[in-house]
């Protein structure tokens, strides 16, 4: 186990990752840390006062955890190219009463000098980053403050872009992985490279200790990405059903209907790739949506949500990686101490 997590009391190396957006609870981190791993506050779409109100819940309960951030890597979207996308969409949003057509482009980067400076102001034990590099300036202030920082990246070239601003550790993430790629070029498919292959790869290239993320769902797979050089590993999709998730019932559902049989990568919910499950809305619109994150997140984001509300799978976001059939409903210390080789 690497030995800045250990003085943090990581005895397992099973951390659980930030799934923003709901699935990561107080509750799922807590008992992430109860199973001798370490758990991630999903800092992404929420204001700092909601992220506030989340980390106070889980230092209540006593326990070393982290906190994710989307730093900023914004994709602008060409304005025609969106209103021709919300044009497109119209059919779906139209049966919850949305109106996408006079939707305005949002381009916002997601509360991030407040969220740096909560945590700036209030230290946590571990800040971890996806979806861009923050200046190396930020990255000392928390280093100065006590705090871990960890960087995903998902390749060699993007580690050593990491560890020149000053990370910690890295979380190398595999295409593989459910939800969002942390990609630093997302107008590009990540390509498709088995995590262990990708962790020898950034191996080479950086001295950094390592943490796998992307498919994890098995003890096999964990070993292996052990094997290669990870010090450990971060599993999300996994830990979907945990008894403590806050997943959507239809979205719970969903990982476990035998007929769903693929995950894509697509950009037609928020116009950055992610991994999902199949569905109506990645069968219709992946090939047709823009590039452009925030603004194809917040173009979307009503219709996902009255859809969620509705019980209606086919027109969510249902992340999930590769391993999603593994996806157990059950306490989550029970899923994690099942992954350990």
């Amino acid at each position: 186990m690497i030995s800045p997590l250990t003085a943090l009391g990581v005895s397992a190396p099973i951390l659980a990752a930030p799934m923003a957006g709901g699935p990561s609870t107080p509750a799922l981190v807590t008992a992430a840390a109860r199973a001798n791993g370490l758990g991630f506050l999903a800092g992404g779409y929420k204001p700092a006062d909601a992220l506030a109100e989340q980390i106070a819940a889980v230092r209540a309960e006593g326990v070393g955890f982290g906190v994710n951030l989307f730093a900023p890597n914004p994709i602008p979207v060409d304005p025609e190219s969106f209103r021709r996308y919300a044009r497109t969409i119209t059919p779906e949003a139209r049966p919850y009463g949305i109106d996408v057509l006079s939707a305005g482009i949002v381009e916002d980067d997601d509360h991030w000098s407040d969220k740096i400076d909560l945590l700036l102001s209030d230290p946590v034990p571990v800040v971890s980053f996806t979806f861009g590099i923050p200046q190396a300036a930020v990255i000392a202030a928390l280093r100065a403050a006590g705090t871990l920082v960890i960087q995903t990246v998902t390749s060699p070239a993007e580690a050593h872009q990491a560890v020149e601003a000053g990370a910690d550790l890295l979380t190398v993430q595999a295409s593989a992985a459910g939800g969002h790629s942390g990609t630093l070029t997302p107008r590009h498919l990540p390509a498709f490279i088995p995590l262990p292959d990708l962790v020898r790869q950034v191996r080479q290239a950086v001295s950094a200790p390592l943490i796998g993320a992307g498919g994890l769902a098995t003890s096999a797979a964990v070993s292996a990405a052990l094997r290669a050089g990870a010090a450990a590993v971060m599993v999300g999709t996994v830990l979907l059903r945990a008894d403590e998730a806050g997943t959507s019932h239809p979205h719970r559902a969903a990982l476990a209907d035998p007929v769903r049989r693929e995950t894509v990568v697509t950009r037609a919910f928020t116009g950055r790739p992610a991994r999902a499950l199949r569905n109506h809305f990645t069968d219709r619109y992946t090939a047709l949506a823009p590039a452009g994150y925030p603004a194809l997140h917040h173009l979307t984001g009503p219709l996902r949500r009255a859809a969620a509300a509705a019980g209606d799978p086919e027109r969510i976001n249902l992340w999930a990686g590769t391993g999603y059939r593994h996806a157990t409903a059950e306490p989550a210390a029970q899923i994690l101490r099942r992954l350990i080789p």
